[in-house]
């Protein structure tokens, strides 16, 4: 029960893949007929994300993972604005770039942003409520003419909660059109997001988002980065090299897994709505068996409907520490997690639980259940009968 960490590769997906390690090996960028396919692949699959997307081909960026991607939007836009610094002889006309993130944002987006503020950039870590909304009308507060991008999280990795990135979208474009500038821009981590949420980034008004192919049924090592064509403009590339990836992304690309990825997202649309109302309520009938039996228990992030994804379950277990609770479970055979999958190696506790409820004992008796496509009901009744025998 943690396939928000990661889900198993389709089979029609692994199918897809395997002759892209043996007899179609080639490299995309040699000009004779082995590169000359697997352009042709690398081609094919853009052209798939693109769809799912509702963008054009040349706006989908292939990177290593969504955390690269992630990095990418980040770096690459305070770095495309730096340059711009440093080209300007007016430095006054450029002050210290900054940009705004909610305070339950991905590893990859937080500690990036952290990063960036040892090296002199200005962040501001937007509050969430106690269900982990971030208020459009904060992201409005926190703009000034020198914020240059705006980073939200569309479906939390920890507590399901579906962010409002419509609105904050229209937020973020109303004010760069009021000063006249092309920034501030909005980017949002849909790594989560992608496989239940319909994602069309032009009705969105979105001009970078990241996703990820390991959470789609789709293989590990393969991400991509929307960047709207008015952005790419503004955008800088953080690895340097050759000119894959329009020149956003320099490496040789990595085929099989890019492949995978398209065939992933080519087969998001089959089935979704009902795959994800089938998943919601056996995540309803877990919290019920669960709670019924003991009703000291709570519910971390939004109660359940449409602002909250329909694989999340995050939990308070008042009586049960992490380091307890973890141990037990698997013993028990049912593999959950605190969190991120990112962090578990040093946390013990979740800074997203904490940023909710400003509860240090809720932070460390909380655990996440994600439940996936090879969830059954009969797993949901092991389960509740397994974990009422440990409480």
């Amino acid at each position: 029960m943690d396939y928000a960490a990661s889900t198993p590769v389709n089979p029609e997906v692994k199918k897809a893949i395997v002759p892209y390690f043996d007899e179609k090996f080639g490299n995309a960028g040699s000009l004779h007929s082995f590169g000359r396919e697997a352009i042709s692949a690398l081609d094919t699959s853009r052209e798939k994300v693109a769809g799912i997307l509702g963008t054009k081909f040349h706006e989908v960026i292939f990177t290593g993972s969504a955390t690269e991607a992630n990095n990418l939007a980040l770096r690459g836009i305070v770095k495309n604005y730096e340059l711009g610094i440093r080209n300007n002889k007016n430095l006054s006309k450029f002050p210290v770039p900054r940009i705004v993130i909610s305070s339950i944002e991905h590893e990859s987006v937080l500690n990036t942003a952290r990063d960036l503020e040892k090296e002199g950039v200005e962040v501001v870590y937007l509050a969430v409520s106690r269900d982990g909304f971030v208020n459009p009308e904060d992201v409005k507060a926190a703009l000034t003419p020198n914020t240059v991008l705006v980073s939200v999280i569309y479906g939390s990795n920890v507590v399901g909660t579906i962010q409002p990135i419509r609105e904050i979208a229209k937020v973020v474009k109303k004010y760069r059109d009021e000063i006249g500038k092309p920034y501030p821009l909005f980017h949002t981590d849909a790594s989560q997001a992608l496989q239940f949420l319909d994602i069309n980034v032009g009705e969105f008004g979105i001009d970078l988002m990241s996703l990820s192919g390991q959470k789609i049924y789709g293989p590990k090592g393969a991400g991509v980065l929307y960047v709207s064509e008015d952005v790419l403009s503004l955008i800088s590339p953080i690895i340097t090299g050759g000119d894959q990836e329009f020149g956003l992304r320099a490496a040789t690309e990595n085929i099989p897994a890019i492949v995978g990825f398209g065939k992933a997202a080519e087969l998001l649309s089959i089935n979704k709505k009902n795959e994800a109302e089938r998943i919601g309520n056996l995540r309803d009938k877990l919290w019920m068996g669960l709670k019924t039996k003991h009703p000291e228990l709570e519910l971390n992030g939004p109660e359940f409907g449409l602002k909250r994804l329909p694989n999340n379950l995050n939990i308070y277990f008042p009586n049960h520490n992490l380091d307890e609770l973890i141990v037990k479970f698997d013993m028990a055979g049912i593999v959950v997690s605190v969190g991120s999958a990112c962090s578990m190696r040093s946390a013990r506790s979740s800074y997203v639980i904490k940023a909710l409820t400003g509860d240090d004992k809720k932070a460390s008796h909380s655990v996440r259940f994600s439940l996936g496509r090879p969830t059954t009901s009969d797993e949901i009744d092991s389960a509740v009968s397994r974990i009422l025998k440990l409480l």
